[in-house]
């Protein structure tokens, strides 16, 4: 099958290049498991908090705020977000408050939001009002069936085995077909490096790091839906909640090898750990678990580009844990680039985000 831009991954990153793509030339999309979002798209925690992250990130937010609120009939719910600290976290809080653009307000406005905040142990409270629910599973729905419509192709359990030089660019063998591509687009989350390697392509040092979460019951029954999302300063967990119940992260970001990844229970237990330290009702079942793995670059942003040693291969990578917040933007920056038209985000952070700055 041959086709202008083959890309390799179906989460986040790679359904919405293939949207943004497929307007400019034939896409194909390759996804090594049965179905779009397995790994950490599948596993998000699904929000959209405009200051959450490094300069660059926070450019695409901004960017891709308008797309999450109107395309497609919006993305977003409200929920809210809020951060906590115990004694002898100040400094800390006020580092968090200022960097997060919070408003602080007092422990009985805190405690009216989240009733089973401890009076004993939370000493400070900040909040966004604005920070939403995103529809994840939907977006990667959406964007694949963009691509669909304008004639790309998304292909499930279609793991890469080999890459080569052709003549009109790359040769890709995946379970056992063969793609040929003007341009190949690595977008495979935690696994980039490896197919750079395979590709023959330098690796850019990506770092998979594990993320846990919990499930627990509604905390002393309460209804938990309009509650917002809680965070410990420092982010060193958070709770948030999901259909009535409430999901719980030790905020873990272990290097692990790339994998489907599964929680590990003693990182977890501390994590649970740490959130029963600020809350009066203890966690006396967890339902489930599991994990994710965002995948970081060396200085913890995106990389979005060609590649400046092979410009035909494409790097839509290190996502983190930004993907879905960013992909609006992202993707739009991809197709920008590739496509030869004026990018809306400054020269610095274009430049923050080249594979030029880790060669």
């Amino acid at each position: 099958m041959k086709c202008d831009f083959l890309i390799i991954g179906g989460g986040i990153a790679g359904s919405s290049a293939a949207a943004r793509l497929s307007e400019l030339g034939h896409v194909v999309l390759l996804e090594m498991e049965d179905a779009l979002g397995y790994h950490a798209s599948g596993r998000s925690a699904a929000m959209f908090e405009e200051n959450y992250g490094p300069a660059s990130v926070v450019a695409l937010n901004t960017a891709s705020a308008s797309y999450h609120h109107t395309a497609n009939g919006g993305y977003l719910t409200p929920r809210g977000f809020m951060l906590v600290s115990g004694p002898g976290q100040e400094q800390q809080f006020a580092s968090d408050i200022q960097q997060l653009h919070l408003d602080e307000i007092s422990f009985a406005e805190a405690q009216a939001r989240v009733p089973i905040l401890n009076p004993k142990t939370v000493t400070h409270a900040g909040l966004h009002e604005a920070a939403q629910d995103l529809d994840t599973d939907r977006m990667v729905q959406d964007f694949a069936k963009a691509a669909r419509s304008n004639g790309g192709k998304v292909i499930t359990r279609a793991k890469v085995t080999s890459i080569c030089r052709s003549a009109g660019g790359w040769q890709v063998e995946a379970s056992g077909e063969n793609y040929t591509a003007k341009q190949l687009v690595n977008a495979a989350g935690a696994w980039v490096d490896e197919i750079a390697a395979i590709a023959g392509v330098a690796p850019i040092g990506i770092a998979p790091r594990r993320r846990s979460m919990a499930r627990l019951p509604a905390p002393g029954g309460h209804d938990v839906t309009k509650w917002p999302m809680l965070m410990g300063v420092g982010e060193t967990w958070y709770a948030k909640p999901d259909a009535g119940k409430l999901l719980v992260s030790p905020a873990d970001a272990d290097l692990v090898a790339p994998h489907d990844a599964y929680a590990d229970d003693m990182v977890l237990a501390e994590g649970l750990a740490r959130y029963e330290e600020r809350v009066t009702t203890p966690v006396t079942r967890v339902e489930s678990n599991w994990a994710g793995l965002r995948s970081f670059s060396p200085d913890g942003t995106l990389v979005l580009g060609p590649d400046p040693d092979q410009p035909d291969f494409i790097w839509c990578a290190a996502q983190g844990g930004y993907g879905f917040q960013t992909a609006p933007a992202a993707s739009r920056l991809l197709a920008d680039l590739l496509g030869g038209t004026t990018s809306e985000l400054d020269a610095a952070t274009r430049a923050a985000l080249s594979p030029e700055r880790l060669r």
